[in-house]
């Protein structure tokens, strides 16, 4: 069990965020009583990064959010913005209370444990291991991925080879740290926000020459953070298998994705936290909600699945999902 308070932060905005900041927060109270901390919804405010107003302005979303015992945390976006919106997670880090342990989630995951209960050492960072080989991709001619992480970890001073897991062979991907963003915790999150948003400012701006011909979009996020977790002396094995993207935490992504690979116990609590009225009110204004717990959609796309076989990578059951025209986002 941590063995201090800590702080939650999610991010929400107006769209599709707000009502999965519902979901999130509602989650929360109905399975972790014992969370002492505070909630943190942080939202970004207008400015010149932003071409539309990113706020929660929703009358109905706001009271729902304070009802279920939600802070508002507005923050202001000075370097990323509409252009690369997966940057909210870092630039908000820095309107967190300082020097207060943090966990971060994405928006679209709820709760289903007891957060208190989670083993967390936030001297010794960590992040979702519930991740695909997605970056980078090396090119035939060259550099590999030694050559591509080797040079992330020069550029800022950081030991790569005692980052790496020996017990995997050179040039696989799993050979080098790398965490799905989905999650991440730290002892203090400006200073891990600032080095964050160091990194990932020197690497969208100037890439390493290595990273020619590499994608940043989406993937910035998720490039930086083993670098910003390994330089605080975190790493891959910092916390437990089986708590969060296990039995405290599921981060589901898409709603119909919940509904073809999560467990019974996950859409049952999905089922159980958007059944009061008071919530249903608000989240029967979003789409998907609407068609798939509401309308019974969910339930059409469970039934195509089997949750013991499903298929190894996830396009081919969105491809099945959309074939039979029930895909939503």
């Amino acid at each position: 069990m941590a063995d201090a308070p800590f702080n939650v932060m999610i991010t929400g905005q107006a769209g599709r965020l707000q009502y999965e900041a519902v979901l999130f927060a509602a989650s929360l109270r109905r399975c972790s009583p014992g969370f002492t901390g505070r909630l943190f919804v942080a939202v970004p405010q207008p400015g010149p990064l932003w071409d539309k107003d990113p706020s929660i302005r929703n009358p109905e979303v706001l009271q729902a959010l304070a009802e279920l015992d939600a802070e508002i945390l507005p923050f202001e976006n000075q370097v990323f913005g509409a252009a690369y919106p997966y940057g909210n997670k870092i630039e908000a880090l820095q309107a967190l209370p300082e020097g207060e342990p943090f966990v971060f989630f994405d928006t679209d995951t709820l709760i289903t444990g007891e957060l208190a209960e989670v083993p967390f050492d936030f001297s010794r960072p960590s992040a979702s291991l519930r991740v695909e080989g997605t970056w980078p991709v090396p090119t035939l001619y060259g550099p590999g991925y030694t050559g591509i992480w080797q040079s992330l970890y020069t550029r800022f001073g950081l030991d790569f080879p005692s980052s790496l897991d020996l017990s995997q062979p050179d040039e696989y991907w799993k050979r080098y740290l790398y965490f799905n963003a989905g999650f991440f915790y730290g002892a203090c999150p400006r200073a891990f926000g600032a080095r964050f948003l160091a990194y990932a400012q020197s690497v969208r701006d100037d890439p390493p020459a290595e990273l020619t011909g590499q994608s940043l979009d989406p993937w910035l996020d998720q490039i930086v953070l083993p670098l910003v977790i390994h330089s605080f002396g975190g790493g891959r094995d910092a916390l437990p298998p089986g708590y969060l993207d296990g039995g405290t935490s599921c981060h589901y992504r898409l709603f119909p994705l919940l509904y073809a690979r999560e467990s019974d116990r996950v859409v049952e609590l999905l089922h159980e936290i958007t059944a009061p009225n008071r919530i249903k009110k608000v989240l029967k204004a979003y789409e998907p909600i609407k068609r798939m717990v509401y309308q019974g959609r969910g339930a059409k796309v469970r039934a195509l699945f089997d949750r013991e076989n499903l298929p190894r990578r996830e396009q081919a059951i969105r491809n099945r999902i959309k074939k039979e025209g029930f895909w939503m986002r």
